[in-house]
């Protein structure tokens, strides 16, 4: 598979970056400081040194290819918008490149479904919305801008994100984990790369958690 990544120097982002070159994929990832991607001189990684937010610029980066994960993110609370602004500028360039599949990061704090229990209901998640405020808002942009679009897009939804290792994990379609507070960022990028090998993801969200 020829994948693209947006945020690959990130926490998640740098995960997917590797396991999909273990899996066998190339991978072009698109950056502002190529020194900080893992495995830098990687005979199938070729980064690309584009601004994420400007369509023109990124859209060499995903023509030709199979797929694109968007694990953007805030490096500051300051900067409420990235991860809409940059799947606004994703969808424009994937249209334009006629690339399909797409894989977009936001997150379940924002989410009170089915998948909740009364207490993450009724205190945690009011809770985290009035700390979070600006975040949530973000990602509740992001999802409709993604959803809007004419891609066959996959919104994974993650709880607090860790820097633990690899072990068993949960998944829920269109709705949220029951319990499921946590995943460490090498298992969100696992269940990132197996939703892209599962075309039935496609039209749904993706709950994950312990």
């Amino acid at each position: 598979m020829r994948l693209t990544v947006f945020g690959a120097t990130g926490g998640t982002g740098q995960h997917v970056v590797l396991q999909a070159l273990a899996a066998g994929h190339h991978v072009t990832a698109v950056v502002r400081d190529p020194a900080r991607l893992p495995q830098v001189d990687h005979p199938r990684l070729e980064p690309v040194t584009a601004d994420a937010m400007n369509p023109d610029a990124i859209r060499p980066a995903v023509t030709g290819q199979d797929a694109v994960v968007s694990a953007l993110g805030p490096r500051a609370r300051t900067n409420a918008s990235v991860c809409a602004d940059g799947a606004s500028a994703i969808i424009t360039a994937m249209r334009a490149a006629g690339t399909r599949r797409l894989i977009v990061v936001t997150a379940s704090g924002h989410v009170v479904d089915a998948g909740d229990g009364p207490f993450t209901r009724t205190v945690v998640k009011p809770m985290l919305r009035r700390y979070l405020r600006e975040g949530f808002a973000d990602f509740a942009r992001t999802e409709q801008a993604v959803r809007d679009s004419d891609l066959d897009w996959t919104i994974m939804r993650p709880p607090r994100l860790t820097d633990g290792k690899h072990r068993p994990y949960r998944t829920a379609i269109d709705r949220n984990v029951r319990g499921g507070i946590t995943i460490a960022r090498v298992d969100l990028a696992h269940a990132i790369l197996a939703a892209l090998n599962n075309p039935t993801t496609a039209g749904h969200t993706i709950s994950l958690g312990y």
